[in-house]
């Protein structure tokens, strides 16, 4: 028998808290707002990550992901920073798997002797940061090079009973949120510290982008073909790529190309 759902009730409707998380236009806003509506249901930590490398056998290279999470950094450090992700079980899953999944798979695999001694030990990694309860998306791939996931933690002293509980009532509303966060999130710029673009070169790019050559686009920035090439040289030096194409199809996944200055914009 299943404990009763252990569910917040927020002081505005669904379709109000849905809104606002659409009207986010930046990363920080939504993840924000995503944050503050799943410790509602009982998730207070999170691990969202988004590859545009993804190969259909591993996650690509970790610099080129998105990671947004409110976890512990000595704990990421680790997972992430140590790759330890890459033999996780529901990270695992989520690579070849798309919906939704309970956590109390990993009994079942470890019910079935199916779990090798590595996931084992990611498993009591998880539960030393009091990682014990929760669900995993995997979202729709808009690509076959694209996959994003996330993991919703419950928080301390939460059962998987109950998680599951939490589900089976509020389910539907928590993919929603979850997918309209995905969503939303591949439509902001977000771009790695070290891979910010100036905006000459990002200028340049999209110029590039729009089909002009060097000398074009010299002309039209007012600089000599010389400094328009230096400006692509360290844009493709700052992306990590070694063609100016490669270049403008990271800035574009990036959504660091033809962005709206916000800032510019507001009063």
């Amino acid at each position: 028998m299943t404990s009763k759902p252990t569910v917040e009730q927020p002081a505005d409707s669904l379709e109000t808290r849905l809104l606002r998380l659409t009207h986010c236009d930046r990363i920080e806003e939504v993840w924000t707002a995503h944050l503050e509506a799943m410790a509602l249901y009982g998730f207070d930590r999170l691990l969202y990550g988004f590859t545009r490398f993804w190969s259909g056998y591993s996650f690509g290279d970790p610099d080129d992901f998105l990671v947004l999470t409110n976890l512990d950094p000595a704990y990421t450090e680790r997972f992430i920073g140590e790759g330890m992700y890459r033999e996780a079980p529901m990270a695992r899953w989520a690579l070849h798997n798309e919906g939704a999944c309970s956590w109390s798979v990993l009994q079942q695999m470890s019910d079935a002797g199916v779990l090798s001694d590595t996931e084992r030990k990611i498993i009591e990694f998880n539960r030393t940061h009091g990682l014990t309860a929760g669900y995993s998306i995997s979202f729709r791939s808009v690509s076959r090079r694209s996959k994003g996931a996330i993991a919703l933690m419950a928080r301390d002293g939460m059962s998987q009973a109950e998680v599951d509980a939490v589900w089976e009532a509020h389910g539907d509303e928590i993919q929603l949120f979850n997918n309209i966060l995905h969503l939303k999130v591949l439509t902001l710029p977000y771009t790695p510290p070290n891979q910010m673009l100036t905006p000459r070169q990002r200028e340049a790019l999209e110029w590039v982008g729009d089909g002009k050559t060097t000398a074009d686009i010299a002309t039209i920035m007012g600089l000599t073909s010389a400094t328009v090439e230096k400006h692509l040289r360290l844009a493709r030096a700052a992306l990590n790529v070694e063609t100016t194409a490669q270049a403008v199809l990271k800035a574009a996944f990036q959504n660091q190309m033809f962005v709206v200055d916000l800032d510019a914009h507001q009063t």
